[in-house]
């Protein structure tokens, strides 16, 4: 069975010598793979290997991954089309289902200051229990990210964040779904914000910053009103909360903030950031993971932002990528030395290792 070294997995077997095209000896046959020998085989430019059949059926990640790299070698790339599409064909009727009940409740709870908890329930809850299926994370954000950035999407995708930093750290399936709850709802507030703050895109007058703080005192209340779940209620309140008191609108400490919030709060930095929202100087997934990592470090939980590190890193391995220097590639291998500069193999069939050309850097992450 000849494999691409990328879709090696610990425990394969090789059925034969590998060999540099120096003709170098480098892995023997009956040799059992692990990641370190995949990290040689990079090394020496090996692509391709023999291994022995395996019985299980290749994954869906595995022939995710294997199409990208395809698309990125030549423009023969239906296979890859074909795959990727299978999981936005399921997702986006439901996407778009959830934007329009959550436009209902915030266009509800403007006029009576409440809005019908069962409409919520109804479109999160099937589009919540669908996420398991769709392991790519990574995928998913940037496909769901293709609508108009506005309060509804990025809510949307804040929930579902949740949800899956929530698993991440072990809360069960209810208790998850609670806290996508909380997420898709934490922006509920600005509903009673001007509309004009809301879109203003210059600066923001002291007065009118005050103002736009206030949504999260008028999240609290309509949620109060709506339902009898006090933590979705403290997670519209508190999810400007930082850890270090530097938030609002109770510049609340460590310790004082609701874990549903810690996780949310994560999620909706995370997510302002690829649209530019939170201060990121050059939004895209992995440089954005950068800047959320030192916030890590004092102002979020930081085993909220250590679950979305550890889980989010290995999906970005096979994404196509644009370069600073215009150069497209492939995301082969996160380094160790410095996680946010993986190894890149570009269109040449060279490599470029970010750790070591510190010039060159990620510009886009492309789908």
């Amino acid at each position: 069975m000849r494999i691409h070294i990328m879709n090696l997995q610990d425990g394969d077997r090789l059925t034969a010598d590998t060999f540099s095209e120096a003709g170098l000896h480098i892995l023997g046959k009956g040799t059992v793979i692990r990641s370190e020998d995949i990290t040689l085989l990079m090394q020496h430019r090996v692509d391709y290997v023999d291994i022995e059949a395996r019985n299980e059926e290749i994954s869906e990640a595995e022939f995710f991954a294997a199409s990208l790299k395809h698309a990125a070698g030549s423009s023969a790339s239906t296979s890859a089309s074909t795959k990727e599409q299978l999981p936005e064909e399921e997702m986006k009727p439901q996407f778009l289902q959830t934007v329009h009940n959550y436009q209902n409740a915030f266009l509800e709870a403007l006029t009576v200051g409440k809005f019908n908890v069962s409409m919520v329930d109804d479109a999160l809850q099937p589009m919540v229990e669908g996420l398991d299926e769709q392991k790519d994370v990574v995928h998913l954000l940037m496909m769901l990210e293709r609508d108009d950035v506005n309060n509804y999407t990025h809510s949307i995708q804040v929930g579902l964040l949740s949800f899956y930093i929530a698993n991440w750290m072990g809360y069960s399936q209810a208790e998850s779904y609670k806290i996508s709850r909380g997420g898709y709802l934490h922006d509920i507030g600005k509903c009673k914000v001007s509309h004009r703050i809301r879109n203003k895109t210059e600066a923001l007058t002291p007065e009118e910053q005050l103002e736009l703080q206030r949504h999260t005192i008028y999240g609290h209340e309509i949620i109060k009103n709506s339902m009898t779940d006090e933590a979705t209620a403290l997670v519209a309140l508190q999810h400007h909360e930082r850890e270090d008191g530097s938030g609002y609108p109770m510049q609340l400490g460590k310790g004082e903030i609701h874990p549903y919030t810690q996780i949310v709060s994560v999620a909706d930095i995370y997510i302002g950031m690829r649209s530019g929202n939170h201060g990121a100087s050059n939004p895209n997934l992995i440089n954005n993971l950068r800047d959320i990592y030192g916030m890590g470090f004092g102002k979020l939980n930081e085993k909220a932002v250590q679950a979305l590190m550890q889980h989010l890193l290995p999906n970005f391995i096979g994404k196509q990528v644009l370069l600073s220097n215009g150069e497209k590639g492939v995301i082969v291998m996160n380094n160790a030395s410095d996680i946010f500069k993986p190894l890149i193999k570009v269109e040449s069939e060279e490599y470029r290792d970010l750790s070591k050309e510190r010039s060159l850097s990620i510009h886009e992450l492309l789908i």
